[in-house]
């Protein structure tokens, strides 16, 4: 029984010790950034097919000379992507100016695997997020 006793506590002790050791370069700063915030909100399924841009906030500032990948899932649910791609002054959102349809289905990846110049400042690039959403029939 004390061996057993003994074995876990050692166990748990060394599982503590590399769990603290392992967490110890995380930090905001470290890590990718993420999406904290899409507008329309991904899953909607009544946007105003009026509307005229995609905004994406991410969770910290990002290097905002010419640095997106907003990657096509099909061709038929890609928006029309109709002026530049750019950041507002808080360097965390960017604006896609769009023209929508009615009754579309719209998909787009804002970074995938292979296309990733969503990056913060620090060169990370932002955790790959998939915006699906739908528009109002007329």
């Amino acid at each position: 029984m004390k061996k057993t006793f003994l074995s876990v506590l050692i166990v748990v002790l060394v599982l503590g010790i590399g769990f603290v050791w392992g967490s110890a370069g995380i930090s905001v700063q470290s890590m990718p950034p993420v999406v904290v915030k899409t507008m329309p909100q991904a899953g909607t399924v009544d946007v105003d097919p009026g509307l005229k841009e995609i905004r994406v906030t991410f969770s910290k500032e990002m290097k905002t000379k010419e640095n997106w990948s907003v990657v096509i899932v099909s061709r038929e649910t890609f928006p029309k992507i109709t002026g530049s791609i750019h950041y507002l002054p808080d360097k965390k959102t960017v604006i896609v100016p769009v023209t929508l349809e009615p009754g579309r289905t719209y998909a787009v990846w804002l970074n995938s695997k292979k296309w990733n110049y969503f990056q913060d400042v620090n060169h990370n690039p932002a955790v790959p997020y998939l915006l699906v959403f739908e528009t109002k029939s007329n």
